[in-house]
């Protein structure tokens, strides 16, 4: 596949993060950080295979671990020996075993280019990024590829120069148009806040890769970002169409739901199948609840997410936010004792709930106690105000990208 989509783009600079280019709410604004982030973690499932996600080229070796030890033994100064047994502990996720062996091998015949890529593979597993980095920018020297474009976007970013980063995944996207790498590519453009792009570069990828759950999971994610939600929303329910038993695709339809300012189109029934192919899953059940709640505020309804709630409890007792909306429940029926026995039940599985310590001191305050609710209403203050500062931090740690257009002068993630 040739790459036919050039863009009308071009990554520029970076900037610290504003909210310029968000849209919606603050709620809408955290939904989508959380989503950038969930999306770069989906990189990983093309290399779920893998006997470790950082082996995705790593060479091949045949042999036991015995059998390859006794040949180092009988030739510790040869290169496929060293070479060899370093491959096979790299494959074992015993990176820090093979990298001795893969440096020894290096050192024997530092043109083997294979050998010093599996070496930049080992250095990147034990997190020596600027090792890795040097050895990846040195086999760029000698040989432009993808993959070695790919590894050094990725190491870029871990060593925080996402300007290079970015640079990086387009040119190996550019050298090889595989779903991989416009997938890569719309991540990291999307992860710094780059929104209206990252839709360009995923919706790209997905009229190449249309059989792709996570371009299209990943394209709903950003469209969601730039407050178009009802494209969002039809863009992972086809995701989750074209592979039913994968979470992902229903759990990114849960999150835009609730943050969303109005119920979506096709979340509803594509909720519901979740929790008809997977009934055990608690977050399929707290999922479809939520959505229940939404659209509907009849009885029927509201008892049908609230049995759905206790069945996500107790398949999970560590699920505090459907201990939050059963305690919302019963406080909307006036069930007091019941609702203050959800709270705790909330906090005490995540005392982190800032909305369970607030609704308990509400309901403190109704019933004639001001005290505990005084309390409760100072504790949740102390969540906010810690998880804003926290939010904070990592949006100044996530240098957000200068966008120029073909129409326009650099902005941060201009339209």
């Amino acid at each position: 596949m040739e790459f036919a989509d050039k863009p009308n783009f071009t990554v520029a600079g970076v900037t610290d993060w504003t909210a310029v280019g968000g849209h919606g709410s603050d709620a809408s604004l955290r939904t989508s950080e959380a989503l950038a982030r969930e999306t770069s973690a989906l990189k990983s499932k093309s290399l779920e295979n893998s006997s470790s996600p950082h082996l995705e080229s790593a060479s091949k070796v045949d042999g036991s671990e015995s059998e390859l030890r006794a040949a180092l033994v009988a030739a510790p100064a040869g290169f496929e020996a060293n070479r060899k047994l370093g491959i096979f502990y790299l494959h074992a996720g015993r990176y820090q075993e093979s990298i001795p062996l893969l440096e020894a091998a290096y050192k024997i015949d530092p043109s083997n280019r294979e050998n010093e890529y599996d070496l930049a593979l080992a250095y990147n597993a034990t997190g020596d990024y600027s090792r890795a980095r040097g050895h990846v920018r040195a086999l760029l020297a000698k040989a432009d590829r993808s993959d070695l474009h790919r590894l050094a976007g990725e190491l870029d970013e871990k060593l925080g120069d996402p300007l290079s980063a970015v640079h990086e995944q387009e040119q190996a996207a550019r050298l090889d148009p595989s779903e991989q790498n416009y997938f890569e590519w719309g991540s990291e453009l999307l992860l710094h806040r780059a929104m209206w792009q990252a839709v360009e570069v995923f919706g790209n990828g997905a009229k190449a890769y249309p059989k792709s759950p996570r371009m299209l999971a990943a394209l709903g994610a950003a469209l969601f970002a730039t407050a178009r939600y009802e494209e969002a929303s039809l863009r992972l329910c086809e995701a989750s169409d074209l592979n039913p038993a994968d979470p992902e695709p229903y759990i990114f339809m849960g999150k835009i739901e609730m943050a969303s300012p109005t119920p979506l189109p096709c979340i509803g029934q594509r909720l519901a199948n979740f929790v008809q192919q997977q009934p055990d899953n608690p977050i399929a059940n707290y999922l479809d609840a939520m959505a229940l709640l939404r659209r509907e505020q009849a009885g029927d309804q509201q008892s049908s997410a609230e049995t759905m709630l206790k069945k996500a409890v107790a398949l999970d007792p560590k699920c505090g936010e459907a201990y939050l909306q059963l305690g919302i429940l019963a406080f909307s029926r006036h069930d007091i004792e019941q609702a203050i026995d959800r709270y705790r039940r909330a906090i005490e599985v995540n005392p982190e709930l800032g909305e369970a310590h607030y609704r308990l001191g509400v309901v403190y305050d109704r019933i004639g106690k001001p005290a505990e609710a005084k309390q409760e209403f100072q504790i949740h203050d102390e969540i906010e105000r810690v998880q804003a500062a926290a939010i904070e931090r990592e949006r100044r740690d996530v240098k957000q990208f200068l966008v120029v257009s073909q129409s326009q002068p650099a902005s941060s993630a201009s339209h």
